[in-house]
């Protein structure tokens, strides 16, 4: 699941609250949610543990964690 599909089901919102969790401002997140920019490492690990699994660290960075099968 990308981050858009999560958020697709999210309120109004929703984004804003990830953003404040993971210490990131709601620009960066627009950002990584409309591919524009990639999440580091780590904040990859981070989304993935925030959505509780539904979007992969694999999905948002194949070039560290490795591609999707």
């Amino acid at each position: 699941m990308t981050l858009q599909e999560y958020f697709a089901t999210k309120k109004l919102g929703a984004k804003t609250d990830m953003a404040e969790a993971l210490g990131i401002s709601r620009t960066w997140m627009a950002l990584i949610v409309n591919g524009q920019r990639l999440p580091s490492p780590e904040l990859s690990l981070e989304i993935e543990r925030y959505t509780n699994g539904k979007v992969k660290r694999k999905e948002l960075r194949p070039d560290v964690f490795g591609a999707i099968k």
